[in-house]
């Protein structure tokens, strides 16, 4: 397994990171779409002019990542930045005109819930199962 860094070894261990890849081959295995979590320990400053916004980050990470090319523009990024406790899921348009503003909004409240409860990795992976369930009804893997 890679090296991971302290401060995401104190977030996540290298079983955590396991079961969340696994979390995402079984929702991948249902959709067409991909699925990507990324974690960084914070918002980059210096990518904007006031404060760090974690949903503009994420959408860059989206695009960096090419997650924006899927055919049918419905690939989802959940983004963490663990130092500056936050967080965002971003649908590329596809996936975010069929479910809307409020399928992100309680994805997100439940991911809060549980990582205030402490629980990083129950609430990534029950995060990525939620997706992967709206996933599988808009775009089944044919």
């Amino acid at each position: 397994m890679s090296r991971l860094p302290k401060w995401a070894r104190r977030f996540l261990s290298e079983e955590d990171f396991a079961a969340i890849s696994a979390a995402i081959a079984r929702a991948e295995a249902r959709t067409s779409a991909e699925i990507r979590v990324h974690v960084e320990r914070r918002v980059p400053r210096r990518l904007f002019r006031r404060t760090p916004d974690p949903l503009t980050r994420a959408r860059h990470v989206l695009v960096r990542l090419g997650m924006h090319r899927t055919v049918e523009r419905h690939a989802v990024l959940v983004y963490l930045a663990v130092g500056d406790r936050k967080l965002a899921l971003v649908g590329d348009e596809g996936i975010h005109g069929r479910v809307g503003d409020g399928h992100w909004h309680g994805v997100r409240d439940r991911m809060v819930e549980r990582l205030r409860a402490g629980a990083p990795r129950a609430a990534i992976v029950a995060a990525i199962e939620e997706i992967g369930a709206a996933l599988a009804a808009h775009y089944p893997r044919v």
